[in-house]
């Protein structure tokens, strides 16, 4: 296993930028939309701080991460696991089921892969 600095930074200012989403915006393109078009951008960069694996397997396993939580707000997940009162994992977790967050984190990885793509073969 290796470290990769440069998507550790990637990871740390995605996350910065939306801890700063999080705290100052309660509403809003940015809050609800743009935020989860770079939460999975800031995953993905996670993931590949410390894992070397193809970058579509990185992105097809962030988006399933995603995907998954997303649906889990059809359910009542986080009554069940006593966390309804967290406000730490409301905000990790959400609140309700949205389709456009599934487009949202499509077009985030969509994004995320081109550029791969272009870095890489230039």
């Amino acid at each position: 296993m290796k470290f990769y600095k440069t998507y550790f930074i990637l990871f740390l200012i995605l996350f910065a930028i939306e801890a700063c989403i999080a705290y100052f915006l309660k509403s809003g393109f940015i809050r609800h939309t743009f935020g989860d078009f770079l939460v999975v951008i800031m995953l993905y960069c996670f993931i590949k701080s410390f894992i070397d694996i193809k970058p579509i397997t990185t992105g097809l396993i962030v988006l399933c991460i995603a995907f998954i939580v997303e649906f889990l707000q059809l359910t009542s997940f986080l009554e069940l696991m006593s966390l309804q009162d967290n406000k730490v994992t409301k905000i990790v977790f959400g609140s309700t089921f949205h389709v456009s967050d599934l487009l949202a984190y499509t077009l985030g990885i969509l994004t995320t892969l081109i550029i791969e793509k272009k870095l890489n073969n230039d």
